[in-house]
């Protein structure tokens, strides 16, 4: 129980304060006497104590907040503007050394390079540019800050702009105008719907105009037609006997009329009336009796 037994229990006690747990989250690496040794993996990891330091990186997506700040836009109104940006390290042992040794607090540098950024893209554009442009802002934020970490060992993933917010009399203006668009569009809407209304009446007009003047058309011609078919008959029937004609059309319309007219018995409109009636004058009819 002497000397062993002490030596033993030191041992496990060193053995047992050396032990370290890296969780699935992070990575971690290993310096001894100040020098990078190796790179410790998920799961279980032992140091020598004193002589051994331990590091854990995590390896988890991370957002930072690259905080509210006023920018001079370029048509020379202040803009409130505010980020965040989106980022991990990378699970590989070179990027997790890069995001130790090559980097001071990359959280930090990622907040401050995010700011700087923002200043440079939005101040070459317009207020109202960079608030419908957000989508190209968001794009050139994420592209510069890729490139400016690549050695870092990080990974952007992405960045949104939260907000760009103009001065208080700036957005009532622009809500004004805003507003006096709109009822611009609603104005011109509505003149496209009336003059849509009034050309469609208008053309409803010239079909009915159509409509009617093709019906009198149809109207004279068969009015023609009937004046033909009369000519044909009179040239017919009444050849060189024009004036009767005219005396018997006149007969004809009395008829219609119910209208009571004296015909003289020896005029040849009688005889006319009787052959088409089948029906001889009342004289011829008593020679022929006597006869």
């Amino acid at each position: 129980m002497g000397i062993f037994t002490l030596i033993g229990f030191i041992t496990l006690f060193i053995f047992l304060i050396g032990i370290r747990i890296v969780r699935p989250t992070h990575r971690a690496l290993i310096e001894r006497l100040g020098k990078y040794n190796r790179f410790g993996n998920p799961g279980f990891n032992w140091i020598i104590p004193v002589i051994e330091h331990i590091y854990l990186v995590n390896i988890t997506e991370q957002m930072v907040d690259a905080e509210p700040q006023e920018i001079i836009t370029f048509d020379n109104l202040n803009a409130k503007v505010d980020a965040q940006v989106y980022f991990k390290v990378t699970p590989s042992e070179e990027s997790v050394k890069s995001s130790i040794y090559n980097v001071f607090n990359y959280q930090y540098q990622i907040v401050n390079l995010a700011r700087t950024t923002l200043r440079n893209i939005i101040g070459t554009l317009t207020l109202k540019s960079a608030n419908s442009e957000r989508g190209k802002i968001n794009d050139e934020l994420h592209k510069t800050l890729m490139n400016e970490t690549a050695h870092w060992g990080i990974e952007i993933v992405r960045t949104e702009l939260k907000e760009i917010d103009p001065p208080k009399d700036v957005q009532e203006t622009m809500n004004k105008v805003v507003k006096a668009e709109n009822e611009k569009i609603s104005a011109v809407d509505y003149a496209t719907a009336t003059e849509t209304v009034a050309d469609g009446q208008k053309r409803a007009e010239i079909k009915k105009a159509e409509g009617i003047k093709q019906a009198r058309i149809l109207q004279a011609e068969g009015e023609a037609e009937a004046i033909r078919l009369v000519n044909e008959a009179a040239e017919k029937y009444f050849v060189g006997n024009a004036q009767v004609l005219r005396k018997l059309e006149a007969v004809e319309k009395s008829l219609q009329g119910n209208a009571k007219i004296v015909v003289p018995g020896n005029t040849e409109l009688v005889n006319v009336i009787g052959e088409m009636a089948g029906v001889l004058p009342l004289k011829q009819e008593r020679k022929e009796e006597r006869k």
